[in-house]
């Protein structure tokens, strides 16, 4: 059914319903119940025009014909699912309303909840407009002045999010994934209220997060609780709540439905350098240095997986660096023989926003790879943020990289294809190792396939980067504490109201990190003054002695002294307290200027997907807007008489400020020049249409197609991000995850699969 059929469908049922419900007397639920079908029908009619005016254009932002997928597409798709489904309800009404069975108050509570979406949809449309006539032609990111970016900022954080976490939740994803959504929220909900009282995930029992009985039985509590924890907890809860799979009970019933392999070794890489030679002269050699950044050398973690036990893999060279997981480190049942060594490779690289997870999160997918495959797969454990910031990711997946083609024969393989492999940050990863690796002049893997990879960590908006208004996944509050912390602008410790929850051991960790990062910024800062020193004399003042304490938002808000704000206050402003701090004084204060230069070049920032930077350079299209629409910012995209629903968590206390660092292309490799991309191998992109991430392997795409490399995008249908981890779930997640397998399969010149015989 097209755009215009479905809406006048629902038009016609609405009227009919509100006139029906309308006749019944002066009731409150007839009431309510005429008075939402008017909504509904205000709402369709309103709507309709601006996803035509989207949908008309969509086709200018694909990657080619053949792959019809970015924002725009997908934000249509998400109304139009919303859309069908109060088509649906109200077709149901309009035939039981009479019915003695007909349930009146259920149908209401899931009426008001997507006429709630279907409002806050409409927003989102009108923001995406906004976007086209600002962007440059062909463009999915902002490209535009900060102003209009930091003023979307504050309409967004303000917006209504808990429908779409209650009755609402996951209404655009396959039914399939809804009862999984469904547990992951109530578990979520219940971590986060073990998180307020002071039980972290140090002492909750996997058990205890899902029997909420309050949350599971009322959606809307259950939504308004989802929205709160979004908005206002840091990093550290996310981190703590991802790795809940990290739990032995959980882990252990997730290796039990999964393949079973004869190899599964945590290896340990000894921080030593060693000598890899350079790909144009194969004579010569450059030194591959272990990881450095932030705590200097430490032995970096990686996992073998193996389906057969090949040559090599139970050497005594390898099992000198076996680290010990305790009873499931290895499994190496007796066999008559050794399989001989694979010709390839897969380097695997986990997602986890930068922050969390490990191979062993991903273990389950990754031994069904090594069975489908038939190649030893070898994951890299790298630090998290914010303990680890960039680069440390980096360093260490680059030096693991380096150390497994230089030791292939060790890990069953003679390294005749090598696939680089990875999901999310992970498949961010992948891209800047592979860049650095040509950098370095050594091997580059044959081929990167990358599942809904994040190529733009700069302060940007997007099309797709709007469905995380709706995304339980992935919220945009999440994603920026996320980038902020690997970024370097999220602290690695808690406010003095916090330390109870931590609980015993999680102190000793925190002052053992805190210990670790005084003694590496005190080393840090004297080895910068001594070459400075040593090189640039005259400038020997200007060098900063010390990086200052870093703090989370969290605890700065906590630290907030009442009254007026002062500088030190700056990163702990509110949105709406920042606007209205300038709008109100037109003072020349220094405080209020978020530039580098201002904040000084050890001042921490932290980094957002949507306030653009001060040396940002304007959009091409600027000229376009007229002088009022620029005034206005991004309320002007908002026709008049039209109003969203605003959050009732007030505004959220998000990062503020944009780091320099995340422009750097080994941060950002959408952001790498022509000639640094020109150095990729093939490339393989496996997204998800409703991913808030699919822009960045659209555009990713588009880069590489425009400089003609060799790259493939596929879209998936349906599915949220993440689906890899959810392989297991249903058929559609199997489905997608085969792709991602076709990918590598392609990249590693293995032969297709027999087919599966015909039931």
């Amino acid at each position: 059914m097209d755009l215009h059929t479905m809406t006048q469908s629902l038009v016609t049922l609405a009227e009919d319903n509100m006139a029906f419900f309308s006749s019944q007397g002066p009731g409150e639920t007839a009431r309510r119940l005429s008075g939402v079908f008017a909504g509904i029908r205000e709402q369709a009619l309103g709507l309709e025009p601006a996803l035509g005016r989207l949908l008309s254009v969509a086709h200018l932002f694909d990657l080619d014909a053949e792959t019809p997928a970015n924002g725009y597409r997908s934000l249509v798709h998400t109304a139009r699912c919303c859309l069908a489904h109060l088509l649906h309800k109200s077709r149901y009404v309009a035939s039981n309303r009479r019915s003695i069975f007909f349930r009146t108050s259920h149908n209401l509570a899931e009426l008001e909840a997507y006429l709630a979406a279907l409002t806050q949809l409409r927003a989102l449309a009108y923001y995406a407009q906004r976007l086209l006539a600002t962007n440059r032609p062909g463009g999915l990111f902002f490209e535009g002045d900060e102003g209009l970016i930091a003023e979307f900022l504050r309409e967004y954080v303000t917006l209504h999010k808990g429908c779409f976490y209650g009755r609402c939740l996951g209404f655009q994803f396959t039914p399939a994934i809804r009862p999984f959504l469904q547990t992951i929220s109530i578990g979520l909900v219940s971590f986060g209220e073990h998180y307020k009282r002071n039980e972290t995930g140090l002492g909750v029992t996997a058990s205890s997060l899902f029997t909420s009985g309050r949350f599971a039985i009322d959606p809307e509590l259950r939504g308004a609780e989802f929205e709160r924890i979004i908005q206002n907890l840091d990093v550290h809860f996310w981190k703590a709540f991802w790795n809940i799979t990290e739990i032995e009970v959980l882990s252990s019933l997730a290796n039990m439905t999964s393949a079973t392999v004869r190899v599964s070794r945590l290896l340990s890489l000894p921080p030593e350098a060693f000598e890899m030679p350079l790909t144009t002269d194969p004579k010569l050699t450059v030194t591959i240095s272990p990881p450095l950044a932030h705590s200097g050398p430490g032995p970096v973690l990686v996992r073998l997986i193996s389906y057969d036990l090949r040559e090599g893999q139970d050497s005594e060279e390898l099992s000198s660096l076996v680290k010990s997981e305790g009873p499931r480190s290895l499994d190496l049942r007796p066999r008559p023989q050794q399989a001989p060594r694979s010709q390839s490779l897969v380097v695997h690289i986990h997602g986890g926003g930068f922050v969390a997870q490990t191979s062993r999160s991903h273990e389950p997918y990754l031994k069904s790879w090594a069975q489908e495959l038939g190649v030893p797969i070898l994951s890299i454990d790298y630090s998290l943020a914010p303990e680890a910031p960039f680069p440390r990711a980096l360093e260490e997946c680059f030096y693991a990289y380096c150390w497994a083609v230089k030791h292939c024969a060790l890990l069953g393989s003679t390294g005749e294809r090598i696939c680089l492999a990875g999901d999310s940050a992970g498949g961010n990863l992948c891209f800047t190792v592979s860049l650095r690796a040509a950098a370095y002049g050594v091997r580059v893997p044959d081929g990167i396939m990358a599942a809904y990879p994040a190529t733009m960590l700069q302060s940007t908006a997007s099309p797709s980067r709007l469905l995380s208004l709706m995304d339980p996944l992935l919220p945009l509050s999440v994603l920026t504490k996320c980038v902020s912390a690997y970024a370097g602008g999220e602290t690695e410790d808690h406010s003095d109201s916090d330390q109870k929850a931590l609980g015993m051991m999680g102190l000793v960790r925190r002052d053992t990190a805190l210990l670790f990062r005084d003694l590496r910024v005190g080393a840090s800062s004297w080895l910068h003054s001594f070459l400075d020193l040593s090189g640039h004399k005259s400038h020997a003042n200007s060098v900063p002695t010390a990086e200052p304490m870093r703090r989370s938002v969290s605890e700065a808000a906590l630290a907030q002294p009442e009254g007026p704000l002062g500088t030190d206050s700056l990163k702990s402003l509110t949105l709406r307290d920042l606007s209205l701090k300038g709008s109100s004084d037109t003072s020349d204060t220094p405080e209020l200027s978020l530039s580098a230069e201002t904040l000084g070049p050890s001042t921490p920032s932290e980094v957002n997907f949507l306030v653009g930077p001060e040396d940002a350079p304007e959009a091409k299209a600027r000229d376009e807007l007229s002088t009022k629409d620029r005034g206005c910012g991004a309320r002007a995209a908002f026709p008049e008489g039209f109003h969203p629903r605003r959050s009732s968590q007030g505004a959220a206390r998000m990062p503020l400020c944009s780091s320099p660092i995340v422009k750097n292309p080994f941060m950002s490799p959408l952001l790498a020049s022509d000639s640094m991309l020109q150095s990729l191998p093939p490339v393989h992109i496996v997204a998800c249409a409703l991913d808030p991430m699919l822009d960045d392997s659209v555009m990713f795409a588009r880069r590489l197609r425009g400089l003609g490399k060799p790259v493939s995008l596929r879209v998936v249908e349906d599915l949220p991000h993440g689906f890899l981890s959810l392989a297991a779930l249903c058929r559609e997640t199997r489905q997608a995850a085969a792709q991602c397998v076709e990918c590598i399969r392609l990249i590693l010149a293995l032969p297709a699969p027999p087919a599966a015989p015909r039931v």
